[in-house]
Formats: C-alpha cells, structure tokens, sequence
C-alpha cells in the first residue's frame, strides 16, 4: 500500500463519508482576534459526532473496506477520541467493533463505546499489552485493524475538515494551526491546504510538556514520545512513519506551549466563546496567542482546529 496521501485521496474521502459527518461551523471571537492580533477563526471539530476530529478518519477508514473485509469486523486500541469514532463508524457500517481499552481508561469514554454498540476488551495500561490484545483479537477473528492516525485513509478522512475550513472562510487565509500528537490531523489538513493553497502556511501545536514532534523536526528523525507531562491527553502520542514523512514536507514550524498557557487558553475559549473544549483543542489556541506565533510576519488571517471537546470534568483541575 502507498503511504502517500494526495488531495485527491482527501476529496475522495469527502465524498465518502459527507452523508454520516457534520458540516461543523466556522466561529470567530472578537475578544481572541485583539488578544492575538490577527483575525482566528475557529474550525469548530467539537461539534463533530462523538464530539472531535476523530470520526472522520474512522469513519472514511472502515466505509472504504471491502464488504468481504468488512464483514469480519474491525478493532482498535484506544481510550480516547479514536474508540469512540470507530465504534461509532462501524455502528453505522453495520458490522462488528471490538476496542482494547487500558485499565484506568476514562469511564465516561468507555460508557460511549458501549453505548456505540461496540464490545470494549480491557488491558494493561502500556503500549506492548494494547498492541499484543488486539494482535490476539485480529489472529482469532480475523478483524480488521483501524490505526488511530498513522495509516493512509484515516489521515485522508482528517483532512477533510481542511477542504470544509477553506471553503468557509470568504477570504484567503494565510496559516492554519494545528494541535498535533500522532500527527493523522495534522498531516491530513497539511496535505488539503497545501494542495488547494500551496502558499498557506501550516503551523503544529504541541504542549512542552510532550513535545516529541518538535524534537522530531528539529532533528529530522522520529524521537519518541516517552513520559509525556501535559494535561492534553490526546497529544501524548509518539509521530508515525506514514505521518512524520508529510509534516516534514509541509509544516513550517511546531510552536509549543506550557501548561499554563495550554489552561488560561482553555478558560479563555470556555468563558468568551461559551465553547466546551478539551485541553487538546486549547493548545492550539494557547500559540495562537503566543509571542513566538505573533510575531511572525505576514500572517493576519489564520485557521485554528479546535479538535475536539471531550473533558473528564470530574477530573478536571483548572
């Protein structure tokens, strides 16, 4: 299979998944425009179904399966954004989802799972025990496995938000950010922006506290992502071999963030925009408002993702 992804394989995936997603909205805040000195406008992904990104490339991923395939089923391991999405996806496909889920995983997560109609199957808390469960489910019930960012229709999925963002905004923008983790978001919107646009310049959004893609670019190889220490739980991933090749081709620069930027941006979209959005989402607020961001030159007009809007509240500690 190729690893690369072209804007033909992001409209392709328009295509596909158009009549199961939500055309999410393009918002805009007057207060965030003064405090970062440029027009935002934010690509509302919290609104997407099971509240993120996520469904997107799930969603394109197991539509796009053969019927012989598809009619084994398909499993992931997730706790977050990504087992919600393909237990969703696969409800609606009509076939089979089993999701690996860590001991200590969110109950709320898991609950939306269920409630999908998919069946959870619990392990270790690390990433050889999630890897090795679902090798034992795909070995015995010859399920289909649905990666939760590095594989090439689901970054094709995630892009499509990009191709909705450019379309909905009346003017040219000149740079979109992007929170990144494994980097499937990124990667994808990389691809349909730069492909429409090449002249818009794309940005990744990464907690300090995890900053493995930074490390990664600076360097030019992937660095692990080891003990990360952000309160954005859907950034701790590592980058993948498919994603990493195309945000090194796209991306300008990955800005980080601390933790209490991440958290004053987070109350800022809560309180001015009566937006619900996950620390993830926040992070990419928290560079738009950054001196580092600011004072670049040339950029009045800028996308922001807000990925995703999935918060523990009962965890939360602002």
């Amino acid at each position: 299979m190729s690893k690369d992804v072209s804007l033909e394989d992001v409209k392709q995936a328009r295509e596909r998944i158009k009549k199961y997603t939500n055309l999410t909205p393009v918002l805009t805040c007057s207060t965030l425009d003064k405090l970062a000195g440029k027009k935002l406008f934010f690509k509302c992904e919290i609104f997407q179904k099971v509240g993120a990104f996520k469904f997107r490339g799930a969603c394109n991923a197991i539509m796009k399966l053969p019927d012989e395939i598809a009619a084994r089923g398909v499993v992931t391991h997730s706790s977050g954004n990504h087992a919600q999405a393909v237990a969703l996806a696969a409800k609606i496909r009509g076939i089979k989802a089993t999701i690996v889920m860590p001991e200590g995983a969110p109950l709320v997560k898991k609950k939306g799972v269920l409630d999908y109609g998919a069946s959870v199957v619990m392990c270790e808390n690390n990433a050889k025990s999630r890897e090795d469960t679902a090798k034992q489910i795909i070995d015995t019930t010859g399920s289909h496995f649905v990666p939760p960012y590095d594989d090439v229709d689901v970054i094709a999925g995630q892009g499509t938000l990009a191709l909705e963002l450019l379309e909905q905004v009346p003017e040219d923008l000149q740079a979109i950010i992007v929170p990144v983790g494994g980097g499937g978001m990124l990667s994808g919107v990389s691809v349909a922006a730069k492909g429409i646009n090449p002249s818009i310049r794309i940005y990744a959004a990464e907690p300090k506290g995890a900053d493995d893609a930074y490390q990664s670019m600076q360097l030019g190889k992937i660095v692990p992502q080891t003990n990360p220490q952000t309160c954005a739980d859907g950034l701790r991933t590592s980058l993948g071999e498919i994603t990493f090749p195309l945000i090194r081709k796209y991306v300008e620069r990955v800005i980080t963030v601390s933790e209490d930027e991440i958290k004053s941006a987070m109350r800022l979209v809560w309180e001015r925009m009566k937006l619900v959005i996950e620390p993830s989402a926040a992070v990419g607020v928290a560079v738009a408002l950054s001196s580092e961001f600011k004072a670049l030159e040339g950029i009045e007009r800028v996308g922001i993702v807000l990925c995703g809007g999935n918060l523990d509240l009962d965890q939360w500690k602002w």
